[in-house]
């Protein structure tokens, strides 16, 4: 995810939020800055204030939507105006939410965005007997429940999601965990090793050498 909102306080609210519930979110306090994220790094889902200095929100979305790809904006704005929602849904945003808003509504559309952002997955992720639930954020292994860190759960989720193939240790970082990660620190390592331990046996998570993760 990125967040970008000038309201400093606001924003850093919003990101701690999403991360909460296992999304790996960076944070733009202005246009210009956004810009330089997408220009780096693909995400799911922007929520984007529509008044930003530097860059206004609305060249941003446009930038979004010129570049083509799976990203979907949800555009904050402080105005309630029928002409503005329009406006903004115009310009190629997927959803307008004004403020104030609630959080737990913000994160809300949020999750249906980023189902929207890649192919249609069943709501409960399974497979080698492993049950996900990303709706109750909850893990079960031959029905029995499995007690996961924020973490643990999000690296969990991409090696389900992958249906089997490999999933590098970079992947996993870019998706776990946020931009102001070491991207030579070993904690993909440390939290997979964490994850077998809390899925017992037979271990499921496999290593391949020079590839990444795998759960066949």
């Amino acid at each position: 995810m990125l967040v970008v909102e000038d309201e400093n306080v606001l924003a850093d609210a919003i990101a701690e939020w999403l991360r909460r519930e296992s999304f790996a979110v960076d944070v733009a306090y202005d246009g210009d800055a956004a810009l330089e994220r997408l220009g780096v790094n693909e995400y799911a889902v922007v929520v984007l204030d529509r008044d930003l200095p530097v860059v206004h929100g609305d060249d941003v979305c446009r930038a979004i939507v010129d570049a083509g790809g799976q990203t979907r904006v949800l555009m904050l704005t402080a105005s309630a105006a029928v002409r503005e929602r329009v406006a903004g849904l115009a310009l190629g945003a997927d959803d307008y939410l004004t403020k104030p808003f609630a959080l737990v509504e913000l994160s809300a559309r949020v999750h249906a965005l980023t189902r929207r952002s890649r192919p249609a997955a069943p709501p409960t992720l399974r497979r080698a007997g492993i049950q996900l639930d990303p709706a109750r954020h909850e893990v079960r292994r031959d029905d029995r429940h499995v007690a996961l860190s924020r973490k643990e759960f999000a690296v969990l989720a991409e090696l389900l999601r992958a249906d089997g193939a490999v999933v590098s240790a970079e992947d996993l970082l870019e998706r776990a965990w946020d931009e102001h990660i070491d991207p030579f620190t070993n904690v993909v390592r440390v939290t997979v090793m964490k994850l077998r331990r809390k899925l017992g046996d037979p271990p499921v998570i496999e290593t391949v050498p020079g590839a990444g993760y795998q759960i066949r």
